[in-house]
């Protein structure tokens, strides 16, 4: 099976080529998308954070502290020449892991309609599909369900759903995300939900950059010959947001990795979003018009009658450029005896669909965000993703409390 990694653009040349870092699994699953930030189930450790957290300036632009910078110098790392293209650099030692280390300043301009269209292949690494050596509660593989295309405008049926644009060291990718709900800014939510392997590679690897999400991606749902001609204001309605800060789990950044599906059960990650051309005076949740809530405790598998992924695949048959739905009742995958459980769907979405939310009645009956892709079959076939539990909580959480007086 293949990881549901990430998708990879083309660099500057424009010519494809295949990500190191998407996650293939050895007789199990495949990554969709890769990413993340090291921070613990509920614990508030001073050493995982800045002092002082990266903020926004008066004009919205994102600010570094001065032991951000200073910690950044250590790596030979200098923002401005940053900005200027010292980002491409991805030399072992400027590759940063840790999470006190993410930054992300923001680079105008540099998704463009071209670089924002072209963010839409992911070529797959065939693996097993026998998933019969797994330890733990396995439910029977589902069957496939045909993806649907979301009705457009995507903001009238999907407003939370978006997708997710980041560069590697193989080039640029994309994930799908989703709008969530800040405890801390009631109505005036500007945090994201997508999948670890989205913004961090795992334990071979550190920090991707240039993360960037684009609420309702291609909102009339435009053919890619007509994307050709869109302008950024056609592609991205909503404007395009950049992460201030980033967070996943720690077994995502200890265990992820390209192989034998390990972390995939902790594989989310939550973003602190800015506009990239600088405050409007409107949260992301105000914009759009809509934030979903989260649900850590979500009921039972055998109580829940159906579940529904969205996300823009753009491994073939799929081009990246139109969101797609599947809606399924979920069954159970286990990986390893040690590890939760994972929500399994059937499903035919495909690379770029990493990340996208996977939407369910809650305790209170209500809908609410219980899980995000992560992995899937080289057939297509079926999606999985973790159940979010203390650890899920405790990103989410530690995000927002991070920018709660702000």
């Amino acid at each position: 099976m293949r990881l549901i990694r990430p998708v990879l653009a083309a660099r500057q040349g424009r010519a494809r080529r295949r990500p190191s870092s998407v996650l293939a699994v050895a007789a199990v699953t495949a990554v969709l998308a890769l990413g993340a930030t090291a921070c613990g189930p509920e614990e508030d450790n001073a050493s995982d954070k800045p002092s002082v957290p990266a903020g926004q300036s008066s004009d919205g632009k994102i600010t570094i502290p001065d032991d951000l910078k200073d910690r950044l110098k250590a790596h030979g790392i200098d923002l401005d020449q940053w900005k200027n293209g010292e980002w491409k650099n991805w030399d072992k030692d400027k590759w940063l892991r840790e999470a006190k280390d993410f930054v992300n300043p923001i680079i105008e301009d540099l998704w463009d309609p071209d670089r924002m269209r072209d963010a839409d292949k992911s070529p797959e690494k065939p693996v097993d599909n026998d998933i019969s050596g797994d330890v733990g509660v396995t439910d029977p593989t589902p069957a496939p369900v045909q993806a649907a295309g979301v009705r457009t405008p995507y903001h009238a049926n999907a407003a939370e759903s978006g997708k997710l644009l980041f560069d590697s060291p193989e080039g640029s990718m994309v994930c799908s995300a989703t709008v969530v709900k800040d405890p801390a800014h009631p109505g005036k939510s500007n945090l994201v939900w997508t999948a670890g392997h989205c913004v961090h590679a795992g334990k071979k690897g550190g920090w991707y950059r240039n993360i960037a999400f684009v609420p309702s991606y291609n909102n009339q749902g435009l053919s890619l010959a007509a994307l050709k001609k869109a302008t950024k204001q056609e592609i991205a309605p909503y404007g395009v947001w950049w992460g201030t800060w980033a967070q996943t789990s720690d077994q995502w950044i200890s265990q992820g990795s390209s192989m034998g599906g390990l972390g995939a059960p902790y594989d989310f990650a939550v973003l602190h979003v800015t506009p990239e051309k600088g405050s409007t005076g409107k949260s992301l949740e105000e914009t759009v018009g809509s934030a979903l809530p989260v649900e850590f405790n979500a009921p039972a598998v055998p109580k829940i009658d159906s579940m529904t992924a969205t996300g823009f695949p753009a491994a073939p048959p799929y081009d990246g450029q139109k969101a797609f739905q599947c809606a399924d009742k979920p069954g159970r995958l286990s990986l390893t005896a040690q590890d939760p459980t994972m929500y399994r769907i059937g499903c035919t979405m495909t690379g770029g669909a990493s990340g996208g939310g996977w939407v369910a009645a809650g305790q209170d009956g209500k809908p609410a965000l219980v899980s995000n892709t992560s992995i899937g079959p080289v057939t297509a076939g079926w999606l999985a993703g973790p159940r979010f539990g203390k650890e899920a909580k405790g990103v989410y959480e530690s995000v927002s409390k991070k920018y709660a007086g702000q």
